[in-house]
């Protein structure tokens, strides 16, 4: 247990390193887009890029990570998180928005790597401790939502041209985190895990408890992203100043990690399913605030329910996505769910950056309760299959 819960402490501070840069890539990737973007429509594709990384890096990081372990791994990275701030950077600098988008792009392989914190912890804790190793490694983005907005104010002029500090700043964070990696304790794969493949990766995906976890993580994600992502461009459009919208964005990534600190603690009590369903009614409630007015506090109202909602989704679906594979399926198992979050969150940044400029910020809004409500159905459906098989 003691090594445990230094894995899960090395891992959250890897985490606030991770969202540190993650939230300065959420507060400047569109409106660096917009400065560069050759058209209005292709505002959010550095935002796209960014989730598209994450989308092709993913199963291969899993893999990757399958063979030379995990520290291994997540510094590898790390080393993408460098490169892709350098070449956004360049893009800048040069003024290509093509350039931007490639860095992007290679950020986006970075939060691939840096998802699989929370299984790192998860794969070396105990049973009863899994949910809140996960939880507690996620809390440590809460030091990434404080210091990320307040990095990207104090950098975002501080180079000419404009956003080019911001991005440069982020090269600091990633060589932190490397640092930190060197001291977890993970072992390696065995041969004999290497060599075992376990069921068929379409047999662990037909599991109903896979499913639910897969859409709970998935649509939680994309609408969170859906939203976020729209978010700064709608209080630009808005006349609210960009202080204003670093300081929501900064109070939303809040939002997503300090409940972790008791998330955790709520599954063990109440149950998986009921705090996902928690999650969805707080995405609701999210929306029902964005669409009651359009200053800065129904803002930062909205996006602080997004940010709470998503932390019981995704956490909820992590931990019940735990309980569906053997060790020797892990890395196929996992990467597969994170790779249909990604596909989810690069769909959604599409249409974000399409809707919020073409639609409006209502019907923004209104086109996430149809996702929000399959979630639902599909918690039903579990509950009652549950009930079927103890009953």
């Amino acid at each position: 247990m003691n090594s445990s819960r230094r894995n899960v402490a090395l891992l959250a501070a890897c985490q606030a390193m991770l969202f540190t840069n993650n939230s300065t890539l959420i507060a400047i990737n569109g409106l660096a887009g917009l400065a560069l973007a050759p058209a209005k429509s292709l505002t959010t594709l550095p935002v796209t890029c960014w989730v598209l990384g994450g989308a092709i890096a993913t199963m291969p990081a899993s893999l990757y990570m399958r063979r030379v372990g995990r520290q291994t791994g997540l510094t590898t990275g790390a080393g993408f998180g460098i490169l892709g701030a350098l070449v956004c950077a360049a893009g800048v600098a040069l003024a290509s928005f093509w350039i931007l988008c490639l860095g992007a792009l290679l950020c986006g392989a970075y939060n691939a790597f840096g998802q699989y914190y929370r299984f790192a912890a998860a794969d070396t804790a105990p049973s009863d401790y899994k949910a809140q190793a996960i939880s507690l490694v996620l809390a440590g983005g809460l030091v990434g939502g404080i210091i990320g907005p307040t990095v990207s104010r104090g950098t975002v002029d501080l180079l000419a041209p404009k956003y080019a500090g911001a991005y440069l700043s982020l090269i600091v964070f990633a060589i932190i985190t490397m640092l930190i990696l060197r001291f977890i304790r993970i072992p390696n794969p065995t041969a004999a895990e290497q060599a075992a493949s376990g069921r068929p990766l379409r047999e662990i995906m037909a599991q109903p408890k896979y499913v639910v976890a897969v859409l709970s993580g998935a649509v939680g994600f994309g609408v969170m992203n859906f939203l976020m992502t729209a978010t700064p461009i709608a209080m630009g459009i808005c006349g609210h100043p960009f202080g204003d919208a670093a300081f929501v964005i900064s109070s939303h990534v809040i939002g997503m990690f300090a409940p972790s600190f008791f998330t955790g603690a709520l599954i063990k009590r109440f149950g998986t399913l009921s705090i996902i369903f928690v999650g969805v009614l707080l995405n609701v409630i999210s929306i029902a605030g964005a669409l009651s007015g359009l200053s800065v506090a129904h803002f930062w109202f909205a996006l602080v329910m997004l940010g709470v909602g998503w932390n019981f989704m995704y956490i909820g679906g992590t931990t019940l996505l735990t309980e569906t594979y053997r060790p020797e399926e892990r890395a196929k198992a996992q990467g597969s769910n994170d790779f249909l979050v990604y596909v989810m969150m690069t769909i959604s940044s599409v249409l974000s950056g399409l809707a919020i400029t073409t639609a409006g910020w209502e019907r923004v809004n209104l086109s996430a309760l149809p996702m929000l409500a399959v979630v639902l159905v599909a918690l039903g459906w579990l509950a009652l299959r549950n009930r079927r098989v103890s009953g």
